[in-house]
């Protein structure tokens, strides 16, 4: 491009930048909404680029030319986060995200591990223009030229077409607010004003008031069968309570092959020797693992905002930990990564551990991703299972995995396996390979156990956290491999499905149970199992062990409204009339959910919120 091109463009740039706008803007919908070219993306998000303009043009004098370089510098940005957030949660990144940037910080990798190289096109021009403009003497020498040189629009004409793409922001954002689903509401008022739209919404929830959520309420809303009664109630009273939370770890790993190889050959035992519930789903947000520890401990739903750990930690929470210490337990959480990732020091103290044993405690020995390796991780905390089981009082100690974590690129040391020349070089190989170390790592767990005697002397209880493989963070030959691991496409209920096996020696017999179950029925089903009351504890999940329906709502990686029923999984559109709906890992069957029991979720979501909300604050600790 020669300098008297640019001179003639940048001479007029309300032009020239919406035609950069134009062109970014299709490729921010081309990632997110997968409508390359879209039309749509004109009618929403040009308007409110003129609208940015016009303020410009009727009152800049001067440096106009860098208010439309820092405006183009700033919406880019927007642009670029929501793709590469998107990418990482499948949703549509707000302002409240902020509150989250020092833990995205710190997955940094795992994040611009989804980047396709074709996003920072969208950075090209400003690139451009900044060497041009910084770097090259007759930019620079042009840019003291032109900083005082008016369009020659007048201001009245500016001001008319402010006007007329304001009105046409508005008429984007009015008719679609009461739209359930977030993505859809984004598609149609167009990003840059969902974006503005998420800062100014009042969006308050009406409270219940807490004298009102009993759990006779909650139940009901359920639809707990209050005559079921568990065939295995108190079948581990007195016993240790272990729970391993797996990293990332999906339930279509457990029973996989690959051309003969059996990926999680340790699992898999376990599995077999176990209750197995292979319809059992994950309930986090965007607090990922964070929340699943919040969800495990007690059986509350996520926040409707952020994550469990910025939201709830100043509130004195009825808990598992709480629970099984009123019943002479000891407590503790193992995790190799530093307390203050996602603010786990606060939520242990919110939920009432009495030792939490992190990265001080684990040291740096075999260190990768976020802190010491799985290995290391099993190694020092059956070490101190050991000595807590020798106390004389039964413990709940729960331990979090995360060698598994993405971008799932262990060290070549830790190659467990060879993958398959297809796999070779895929997000999904690189899944795999990661989660066949992880069931390597587990395997020696189970041994130091069971050498020690703590094994048979505990009730364990083993899940996944969170999905490994968004579907939206895939490319075509992940999804083709996919397609072959499962028979059929890869589609949102298997990528939520997780797994829980519950062990116990003696009692429990193996067998598998078909019932729908998420991460807020661990808490009910262990305390039935142990032989622990939970009469005087409001609980949202249930023990599933004795019911066999279910109702779980979910949040953040869903639209709002979505839930996950015994039937099937359903996400609603606008409104509940236009959604969709998915079979469960064991058939299901149509529809996948009614609208009674879509209201029920949504009230189930306003039950947990309200509760939690008005909970009495945490006391703070003694100096």
């Amino acid at each position: 491009m020669s300098s008297l091109t640019i001179k003639r463009w940048v001479a007029k740039p309300f032009v020239f930048f919406t035609l950069i706008f134009i062109l970014k803007s299709f490729l921010a919908w081309g990632v997110i909404f997968g409508d390359l070219l879209s039309w749509k993306s004109l009618i929403t998000e040009i308007p409110f680029i003129w609208a940015l303009f016009c303020l410009i043009e009727a009152f800049a004098s001067k440096r106009k030319l860098g208010l439309y370089m820092l405006v183009n510098l700033l919406v880019t940005a927007i642009f670029f986060a929501a793709i590469m957030y998107f990418k990482y949660y499948g949703v549509i990144v707000t302002y409240q995200a902020a509150e989250q940037v020092n833990q995205v910080t710190a997955v940094r990798n795992s994040v611009f591990s989804l980047m396709d190289p074709y996003y920072l096109l969208i950075f090209s021009d400003i690139i451009i223009f900044g060497i041009y403009f910084f770097f090259n003497k007759k930019g620079r020498t042009y840019k003291k030229e032109k900083i005082n040189r008016r369009s020659g629009k007048s201001r009245f004409s500016y001001s008319l077409l402010f006007a007329l793409s304001l009105g046409l922001c508005l008429f984007n954002v009015l008719p679609n607010k009461a739209s359930m689903n977030e993505i859809k509401k984004a598609q149609e008022m167009g990003l840059l004003n969902y974006e503005v739209y998420a800062i100014f919404a009042q969006d308050k929830p009406e409270l219940v008031k807490a004298s009102e959520i009993t759990q006779d309420v909650i139940n009901e809303v359920k639809g707990i069968d209050p005559a079921a009664v568990s065939p295995f109630q108190g079948a581990a009273k007195g016993k240790n309570l272990i729970i391993i939370q797996l990293e990332s770890f999906q339930n279509f790993l457990l029973g996989l092959t690959i051309d003969g190889k059996e990926i999680t050959p340790n699992l898999n035992s376990l599995m077999k020797d176990s209750l197995y519930f292979p319809n059992f789903y994950q309930m986090v947000g965007q607090g990922n693992t964070s929340d699943a520890e919040f969800v495990v401990n007690s059986s509350f739903y996520i926040p409707p905002k952020g994550a469990a750990t910025m939201s709830y930690v100043d509130k004195e929470l009825p808990s598992l930990p709480r629970l099984l210490q009123a019943s002479g337990y000891q407590t503790a959480t193992f995790h190799t990564n530093d307390v203050e990732f996602w603010n786990r020091g606060e939520l242990y103290k919110a939920l009432g551990f009495e030792h939490y044993y992190d990265h001080k405690f684990f040291g740096d020995e075999d260190t990768f991703f976020f802190g010491p390796s799985d290995e290391v991780l099993y190694r020092k905390t059956a070490d101190k299972l050991k000595e807590m089981d020798q106390d004389g009082k039964p413990f709940y100690a729960q331990v979090i995995s995360m060698s598994a974590h993405h971008p799932f690129t262990i060290p070549e040391e830790k190659y467990q396996m060879k993958l398959p020349e297809r796999y070779e070089g895929t997000f999904v190989g690189d899944y795999i390979r990661s989660q066949n170390y992880a069931d390597y790592a587990f395997g020696q767990f189970v041994e130091e156990l069971k050498a020690s005697g703590v094994w048979d002397d505990s009730l364990i209880m083993v899940y996944g956290d969170h999905m490994g493989l968004p579907i939206y963070s895939l490319d075509h030959d992940d999804k083709q491999l996919m397609e072959e691991i499962y028979g059929h496409e890869y589609e949102y209920a298997n990528m939520l499905n997780i797994p829980l096996m519950i062990h116990e020696q003696g009692s429990l017999q193996p067998q598998t149970l078909e019932q729908v179950g998420g991460e807020v029925d661990i808490m009910p089903t262990a305390a039935s199992l142990l032989g622990v009351s939970l009469d005087s504890t409001i609980h949202f999940g249930q023990d599933l062990t004795a019911q066999t329906y279910n109702l779980l709502p979910q949040r953040y990686y869903l639209p709002t409204g979505s839930f996950i029923a015994s039937s099937g999984l359903l996400i609603p559109g606008n409104s509940f009339e236009d959604n969709t709906q998915y079979i469960l890992a064991s058939g299901g069957q149509a529809p996948a959910g009614t609208e009674d029991e879509y209201n029920r979720a949504l009230r189930l979501r306003q039950l947990s919120d309200s509760y939690v909300t008005q909970l009495p604050d945490r006391a703070p600790a003694a100096e």
